[in-house]
Formats: structure tokens, sequence, C-alpha cells
């Protein structure tokens, strides 16, 4: 009995370890950037040592990519709970778009290091961080665009991965600049509503008239 309870609490100690480096790592690389960000302090942050970063995640980068993957581990199950019982595509994209702008609102730290440090080319300049949760969001995207071109909603000629991809730069331009404006003087001193009235006149202009 004493043994099994030892391996409860270790268990939970391990988990605790590695959630606590993960949320000192999106704490930091939000306030400091991925580069400006040593794993010396994420640790400090954490209470915990080198060797349990390295045991988990092995280095920053797998610490970035753990970041991230726990983002979309919340997002995407959310994605398909909302959606699973909507029939009209553009429905769908209307609340996947919008599920979307509101985890970015409130989360700031994520929000900064999405818009920030997402798809930054780092290493040997061929690594882009794309984790399965995100390219399972990219699925979902392409799933709802090619249902839409294939019921003749989409003009003639746009292509719904080409229109995916420029969707979301759209939104990620539009938040990431609303970003910088508050935390430097960049000019983009639109409000949230501005940002969804941008979004949504783009989407239409793609849509069959």
């Amino acid at each position: 009995m004493a043994r099994t309870q030892t391996a409860r609490t270790k268990t939970r100690s391990v988990v605790s370890s590695r959630d606590r480096i993960r949320e000192a790592a999106k704490r930091l690389f939000a306030e400091r950037g991925y580069e400006g960000t040593s794993t010396a302090e994420i640790c400090n942050l954490a209470g915990t040592s080198q060797s349990q970063l390295v045991k988990h995640f092995v280095d920053k980068q797998g610490l970035l990519d753990a970041v991230f993957e726990h983002a979309w581990e919340q997002i995407n199950p959310t994605l398909h709970l909302a959606t699973e019982a909507i029939s009209e595509p553009r429905e769908r994209l209307r609340v996947v778009t919008e599920i979307m702008f509101n985890v970015l609102v409130k989360d700031r730290e994520l929000r900064t290091i999405f818009l920030l440090e997402g798809r930054r080319i780092r290493g040997d300049g061929h690594m882009v961080v794309l984790v399965p949760g995100y390219l399972e969001f990219v699925k979902v995207l392409d799933a709802i665009l090619n249902e839409m071109a294939e019921r003749g909603e989409l003009q003639t000629g746009i292509h719904p991965a080409a229109l995916r991809s420029g969707l979301m730069g759209v939104f990620e331009a539009l938040l990431r600049d609303q970003l910088l404006s508050s935390t430097s003087k960049f000019p983009a001193s639109y409000n949230d509503n501005d940002i969804r009235r941008l979004f949504y006149t783009f989407l239409a202009s793609c849509m069959a008239k």
C-alpha cells in the first residue's frame, strides 16, 4: 500500500513538474521572446532543474513545440464540439473564426507566442514549428472550404487551400499589428470590431455572388 502511494505521489510530481516548466516557458516566451529566453530562466521560474526540462522536452525547441501543442489540444476539441451539429459550412467557418478570435483575445500570452513565434524560421533556416495540433486545425479549415467549393459557394477559380492561407494571413496580420500597436508605436489603432469587419469583408469578396 505504501509503495502504491509513493508511486502515485511520484507520478503527480512528474506531471506537475512538466506542466510547471511548460507554463513558465509560455510566460517567458511571451514576455521576452523565444530567442531572449534561456532554459535556465525557465527552470528557475518553474522551480525545477534543467535535467527535468531535458527529460520532458529535450531542449528549448521541444519546449516551444509543447507549448503550441498543448494549446491546440485545448482548441481543437472545442472546435469539433462546436461545429459537429452545424450543417452549413459557411456557418461552421464563422464559428471556428469566432472561437479562435476569442481564444487569442482572452489569452494574451498565447496570442503573443502564436503571432510572433508561431512560424518563424529557426535552426539551420529550415525549421518551422508545425505541431500536429496546428496541422489538425488546418485540416478542419480545409474540410470546410472544400465543402464550400463543392457547393459552388466560392467564386470560380479560387482554390480552397489558397483561400485558407489568405484567410489565416489576414486574421494573423490584423491581430499581430494590433498587438504591436499596444507595445510599441506601430500605427494600428483599430479595435476588435474593425478586425472582424475586415476579415468577413475579405471572406465575402471570395464568395460566389
